[in-house]
């Protein structure tokens, strides 16, 4: 394997295991998945050897070290509401919990809203919940904070919130980064130059490091440079553009980092063959 690791989120609908053959059907070597549905707090139990069976295809088809979760939308680890942060936080700790029983590494998770309390309270709300959550195991899946678009109250649209967030950890190595390119150009980052692109890389280095940036989520951008729209596109059909994408996939320093595409599609994956076949192209240029 030289080349970067590629993939999309794929649905868990049938069972676990049925997400592991929609990505072998587009020959993905990366793979994202939610361990349960994403708009609801109950998570059903796993049939029985589901998990078991997710485990064996996933090592089989090599996809089990590069296969990153996301985490459910209704969590909000920077609520101010106590009854909501720890509905939260319990909920989150479930999720991590059948990521180990599923043997998926990372767990991705937006940082959350402080709605109105605060970027600071918001932060130490964050790191607090990721505390508790993480204090059951030393060990199994850690977590990945996602940036973010910067629309309302959100948190992580600016590399230095989700920095102090990771700082303030007390299990460091069980976070890291996963670095979203529509979030990041709608948040203002620009990149889409070499010299942008080794510009916001290094303010990345500098306010997290690289070496915790754990998976990348390629998704081009219906918005533009700084309009805090969470809008994903195509690959190339929005305004992060081709050269964005190629500079990414082009850089060595990710080489073993899953790549994995969230953007609209039927249930063909057309939309996702489209895409891969589009990224894999740049490569070639």
């Amino acid at each position: 394997m030289t080349g970067p690791r590629l993939g999309a989120h794929m649905s868990i609908g049938g069972g676990m295991p049925q997400a592991i053959a929609r990505a072998q059907a587009v020959d993905a070597t990366a793979l994202q998945v939610f361990v349960k549905s994403s708009n609801q707090w109950v998570a059903r139990a796993f049939a029985p050897g589901e998990a078991e069976a997710y485990r064996a295809s996933s090592r089989e088809a090599g996809l089990d070290r590069h296969t990153l979760a996301h985490a459910s939308y209704l969590i909000n680890l920077a609520s101010p509401d106590d009854a909501l942060w720890e509905k939260s936080v319990v909920a989150f700790r479930v999720e991590l919990d059948r990521c180990d029983a599923l043997g998926i590494p990372w767990l991705v998770v937006h940082p959350g809203a402080h709605v109105g309390s605060g970027a600071a309270s918001g932060i130490a709300r964050v790191a607090a919940g990721l505390d508790r959550a993480l204090r059951a195991s030393e060990h199994g899946a850690g977590v990945l904070l996602e940036n973010t678009a910067g629309q309302g109250s959100t948190l992580g649209a600016r590399f230095e919130e989700l920095g102090e967030i990771l700082a303030a950890v007390k299990q460091p190595g069980r976070v890291g980064l996963c670095f979203d390119t529509c979030h990041a150009l709608a948040a203002g980052y620009e990149f889409r130059t070499p010299a942008s692109y080794a510009e916001t890389f290094a303010a990345l280095d500098r306010a997290i490091g690289l070496d915790k940036l754990h998976g990348i989520h390629l998704n081009d951008s219906k918005g533009d440079l700084g309009s805090r729209r969470d809008r994903h596109e195509h690959i190339g059909k929005g305004k992060v553009g081709l050269e964005a994408f190629k500079l990414i996939l082009s850089d060595v320093r990710f080489r073993d980092v899953p790549m994995v595409l969230e953007t609209e599609k039927g249930d063909d994956l057309a939309e996702d063959r489209v895409n891969l076949e589009v990224l894999r192209g740049l490569l070639a240029r």
